[in-house]
């Protein structure tokens, strides 16, 4: 027997848990939730941990997803520094890490993802470090106080997001990747290349190319050592390798996993057992949009996963239809925007001017919007979500996507 029931369980704290618990209160939900969050803090946005709250320009509150009292206000019960350890899918219970057991009928598993761990000669030396929550961006400030180079391996989200931050603070910063053109490997080479050249413009150092070989110092890190031989001078490192799902849970649980690393789900979000949904970083689902199963990475992906999750789990019947939605900024020098994610194309459209900053790339596949990415362009990715989502074919229509004054509704 258990110890008690609840009517939905959340495991995971995150935007996905936080999104779907707002949403069934939003749908008249009125039964007992139960939201458990293995960080000590209540749900939050990832995004300040890479940007302002690592700048110091924002507060732990600033980033919160809900002020602390909202909780309570929807009766929405949350335990922080608390995870879902055991999930017996057929008896509908869980066992917590308080080692209390709750039964429940409908149940989201929402783990996300770890970062994933270089395993190189020097790692264990103090002042390397990792970035994925709010206590990372903690020690990272504190420990680069008195720093003055700082080593970002890894060329995607967080190496330019944290470079550009630490420059703000007045860091001497060096990014050294295996590809050869920062965000090359999500947004090709021309659209890496005005990021590119917006970090070098601030004084961010470029090793491209390259790729670690390991770590030297005594007890702290004092150079990183790349494969072809060149040494960097580092006070401190921040790695952005990626992240790697968390499954164990689900698979421990029995839930199919698919192909690209996460737990397998319907086009409504729904696992391989009947009222265990998943959403965020660990989902991997089939999608209405891009024609199979994917598994999309991002913190407004899981937020709008959340929502879904919810509808469902209220009868509603919905497929997750919501283009995925992406953006970063490289401190207040540059931001952009995207939705997609294209994972291959084979055109791409220039409307606007990077050398003015201000222009939306447009990534096609067989004569179809497959994603497009803005900076200073917002309106044109309404166009491009529309496109997206009605699979409209726009062959020979490249000259009307380039020029800048010509109606994108018209397509």
């Amino acid at each position: 027997m258990a110890d008690r029931y609840v009517d939905v369980l959340l495991a995971g704290g995150g935007m996905a848990a936080a999104n779907c618990a707002r949403t069934l209160r939003e749908g008249g939900f009125e039964g007992s939730v139960l939201l458990c969050g293995r960080e000590p803090e209540p749900p939050y946005n990832r995004p300040p941990c890479s940007k302002g709250y690592l700048q110091g320009s924002q507060t732990r509150e600033d980033a919160y997803f809900r002020p602390a009292q909202w909780w309570d206000e929807q009766s929405i019960e949350l335990l922080t520094r608390t995870s879902v350890l055991k999930l017996d899918t057929a008896e509908r219970v869980a066992v917590l890490s308080t080692q209390e057991s709750v039964s429940w009928d409908k149940a989201l598993l929402a783990t996300g993802a770890n970062v994933r761990l270089l395993r190189v000669e020097g790692g264990h030396l103090d002042g390397i470090h990792y970035l994925r929550a709010l206590g990372n961006a903690d020690s990272i400030r504190a420990d680069v106080a008195d720093a003055e180079h700082v080593v970002l391996v890894g060329g995607s989200y967080i190496g330019t997001e944290v470079a550009a931050s630490l420059t703000l603070l007045g860091k001497r910063c060096t990014i050294l990747m295996q590809e050869d053109v920062t965000l090359s490997n999500g947004f090709g080479a021309q659209a890496g290349g005005f990021f590119q050249g917006v970090l070098e413009e601030h004084g961010v150092q470029i090793v491209g190319g390259d790729a670690l070989a390991r770590f030297e110092g005594s007890e702290r890190v004092e150079t990183v050592v790349t494969e072809s031989g060149r040494e960097l001078r580092a006070d401190a490192v921040v790695i952005g390798a990626g992240a790697v799902p968390d499954v164990m849970l689900a698979k421990a649980a029995g839930l199919e996993l698919g192909e690209k690393g996460g737990v397998r789900c319907s086009a409504g979000l729904e696992t391989s057992a009947p009222g265990i949904f998943a959403a965020g970083d660990m989902c991997e689902y089939d999608s209405v949009l891009h024609g199979g199963p994917v598994r999309i990475e991002h913190w407004d992906v899981a937020f709008n996963h959340g929502r879904t999750a919810a509808l469902n789990m209220m009868g509603r019947g919905v497929t997750h239809d919501v283009v995925p939605y992406f953006f970063s900024d490289l401190a207040d020098w540059s931001s952009m925007e995207y939705v997609g994610p294209a994972y291959e194309w084979d055109e791409e459209v220039v409307r606007g001017s990077p050398a003015d900053g201000e222009f939306s790339l447009w990534y096609l596949a067989a004569g179809r919007v497959a994603a497009a990415l803005s900076v200073g362009r917002s309106d044109d990715l309404d166009h491009a979500r529309r496109l997206i989502t009605e699979h409209t074919d726009v062959s020979g229509r490249a000259a009307q996507l380039a020029d800048p004054g010509s109606d994108l509704a018209a397509l």
